[in-house]
């Protein structure tokens, strides 16, 4: 939009020579690479695994991610200087669009300086720039930090001002656009690679090359869709996802505000690390040779003079190997800031048998006759699923099925209770049916959108209320009262797509502020269940399974048990597993879901290998359902006995899981692995698999490698001679134990 002025040959020469020496080390700190000097050389920022580059019209390079450590490698001790490849191309990073069309983007750098400085987030180097634009009255200011406990991660903030005396309308906004060029990958036809447990990870549609094709990047994205699309994807010349954060469909929406893209030489990453949700996009798209990724947004705003637009507290991040340690990274951060998801009482890591097998059908009788086998198995929930109540919204006893009403569900806690069991019990909050109680008598506490209507939750043929409405709050908190300190329930299986987000509230009742404050305050409705539940039982397990959504993080500290949330395919329980202990902790409290969703119905090895809990909703005498039967038939039994006594004997959720040692897109076969007590659990997943596989993450001295599942020994390795030769179909799990 304007002609430069300054002496770029002079700048590019200078910022060709200058190089960002800086120190390789791990995770648990960097030496940062920056002059405290205001205003002396380039403007450039880095550590040892990232570096961010301005150039006089402000436009911006990321460099990373290769040089990064080898995941599961130990850090050099000596100060050795890393050379950090280009991941973007120079790119035009942040915009303003005025509401008659036009995009400012193109700034003048007129200042910038550098300091040494102590953070919210511990210790750290910033980098301030500031530039104006020649085509509107419109001041840009950056500030890049980072940190000694984050490195490869830059916290980025931009704020806008207008300079001018006349208003100045907005219409939108642009942080982070990168470009990141590419070529394309010829067809992997090596006959060791074996593609994950499906033939093709849960790949489908436009997108797709030849079945077998090597992707040229994979992604992880945190954004919600109705057709529960898989959260970590292959990325090929096509490729277009808008990552919308906002309501997708009427009861789907919200997630985790990052994206990231890697290929095998690293990865890059963005996302916002405000507090609350953002009605933000992080669009992501891939053309013949490039590969583009932003965050942007639509608003309405009008910044008088000298008034400043504050975009929200953005991060951009550089890695070798996926998406993990970036999501891992985020977790910490956000925790520093509030975010954290709460430690599981011990129960919680307890398998679980779950009555949905039978449906809404669901009877009373039914499950006391299928309690005896289910600690017989040696499960240690009940979950009395949907069907119990007389709609969505009172929840009420259905006397149908329980003719004793609130005494039936009190006794059946008692006869879960005397089989050695726990109980939990499903609930829907948020949503009310057409005909309930609660609708006849309290329209004020119904979400309306901008027009007066309400909003649809399709599954259940109901409406959203308010989360941000104190009556909602009220109603909900005395719900969980009941069904804990009442009815004696031990935990809640809290469900719904519904519940990962809601849409802007205009009812005029509710006095709102501003309309997305019923989307902001959604995690304070959560928490005030959370607190609940835990007042009533301070060992409550309170899980939240937002049917086949991408969680939405901000309601992490709210729950403390999670679900692969209703998953499609075995690729999802793994991926979604793999996702949550990298956002909830490593030995988060995360459970494979019913084992009957898996593919082909009872693949346990894709929970148990990655340290999930085990999940089933199996019937037990009889199946009353004509179809769709559920049914422990005799062949299938042995199945389940093995697979839940190997779970109850490994316990491998209490370990630790070790997402950074492989990649799950372009290492084959497929690898998890768990470090518990000074052993070793490895999890690997592929078809027709022979070969090599390496054993990262050992130890020092010698380890007995042994099939846990057909008890069976497959030799000795050591952190030094770590290949181990392996042939298997689907999966193989091994421990590795100290000599």
């Amino acid at each position: 939009m304007k002609k430069l002025r300054t002496s770029r040959r002079r700048f590019l020469k200078l910022a060709a020579g200058a190089s960002v020496a800086t120190t390789a080390l791990d995770f648990a700190g960097a030496t940062l690479a920056a002059s405290k000097a205001a205003d002396k050389g380039p403007p450039i920022v880095g550590d040892s695994l990232i570096s961010l580059e301005f150039d006089p019209q402000m436009r911006l390079r990321v460099s990373g991610g290769a040089a990064a450590l080898t995941p599961g490698a130990s850090a050099p001790t000596s100060a050795a200087t890393v050379s950090q490849p280009a991941l973007t191309s120079w790119s035009i990073p942040d915009a303003v669009e005025l509401a008659d069309g036009t995009r400012v983007d193109s700034f003048d750098l007129t200042s910038h300086s550098r300091q040494d400085f102590d953070g919210p987030f511990g210790k750290g180097t910033r980098l301030q720039l500031i530039g104006r634009s020649e085509s509107a009255p419109v001041e840009k200011s950056v500030t890049v930090e980072l940190y000694h406990d984050y490195p490869g991660l830059a916290v980025y903030q931009v704020s806008f001002r207008n300079l001018g005396r006349e208003p100045l309308a907005i219409q939108g906004w642009t942080q982070l656009d990168l470009t990141v060029p590419h070529e394309a990958v010829p067809h992997d036809t090596a006959p060791h690679e074996a593609v994950p447990h499906e033939a093709v990870p849960h790949e489908a549609g436009p997108r797709e090359a030849a079945k077998g094709a090597e992707p040229l990047f994979w992604s992880f994205c945190g954004s919600t869709h109705s057709d529960r699309r898989d959260w970590v994807q292959p990325v090929r010349v096509g490729f277009q996802q808008e990552n919308f954060m906002g309501m997708e469909a009427s009861d789907y929406g919200g997630g985790t505000p990052i994206v990231d893209v890697w290929k095998r030489t690293g990865g890059l990453a963005i996302g916002h690390l405000e507090t609350t949700p953002k009605i933000v996009s992080l669009p992501l798209t891939c053309g013949e040779s490039e590969l583009k990724l932003s965050m942007t947004a639509k608003t309405k705003e009008t910044l008088k003079g000298r008034d400043e637009l504050v975009l929200p507290q953005a991060f951009v991040a550089t890695h070798s190997g996926d998406y993990f340690v970036v999501l891992d990274a985020y977790r910490r951060l956000m925790a520093v800031r509030g975010i954290a998801s709460p430690k599981p009482p011990k129960a919680a890591y307890d398998a679980v048998w779950c009555a949905w097998g039978y449906e809404r059908d669901c009877t009373l009788q039914l499950i006391v006759d299928t309690l005896p086998k289910v600690r017989e198995l040696g499960l240690r929930w009940a979950v009395i699923d949907d069907g119990w109540q007389t709609n969505v919204g009172d929840w009420k006893v259905s006397t149908t099925r329980y003719p004793g009403g609130e005494d039936d569900m009190r006794n059946l806690v008692k006869k879960i209770r005397s089989q050695g069991l726990e109980a939990r019990l499903w609930w829907a909050p948020l949503a009310v049916a057409p005909g309930a109680d609660l609708l006849h008598d309290h329209t004020d506490m119904l979400l309306l959108n901008k027009e007066g209507a309400v909003q649809n939750v399709s599954w259940w043929n109901s409406f959203y209320l308010c989360p941000a409405y104190q009556p909602t709050v009220d109603y909900m908190v005395g719900l969980v009262r009941k069904f804990i300190g009442d009815w004696g329930y031990a935990g809640l299986k809290i469900d719904g797509q519904h519940l990962n987000s809601v849409a802007p509230c205009y009812n005029p009742a509710h006095k709102h502020a501003r309309p997305e404050e019923s989307v902001e305050k959604l995690q304070d409705f959560f928490q005030a269940v959370y607190q609940a539940a835990l007042q009533s039982n301070p060992e409550a397990v309170v899980e939240l399974c937002p049917c086949g959504t991408s969680y939405s993080f901000f309601n992490f500290r709210s729950f403390n048990s999670a679900p692969a949330s209703d998953p499609e395919s075995s690729w999802q329980v793994r991926h979604k597993g793999k996702s949550l202990k990298a956002l909830m902790g490593p030995s988060a409290a995360f459970a494979g879901d019913h084992v009957e969703l898996s593919t082909g119905g009872a693949d346990f090895a894709s929970t148990v290998g990655i340290g999930g809990i085990v999940s089933t909703k199996f019937t037990w005498p009889r199946d009353p359902k004509p179809k769709d039967s559920f049914l422990l038939t005799p062949a299938k039994e042995p199945i389940w006995r093995k697979w839940i006594a190997l779970y109850n004997q490994k316990q491998l959720p209490l370990g630790t899981y070790r997402g950074e040692l492989y990649d799950i897109g372009f290492d084959k076969p497929e690898t998890h692995v768990i470090e518990k007590a000074g052993r070793f659990y490895y999890a690997f997943y592929g078809r027709n698999f022979s070969g090599p596989v390496p054993l990262r993450g050992l130890k020092g001295g010698r380890y007995h490698v042994r099939d846990y599942y057909n008890d069976r020994k497959l030799g000795e390795v050591s952190a030094r001679n770590n290949q181990l030769q392996v042939a298997f179909n689907d999966f193989l799990v091994i421990e590795a134990v100290p000599a």
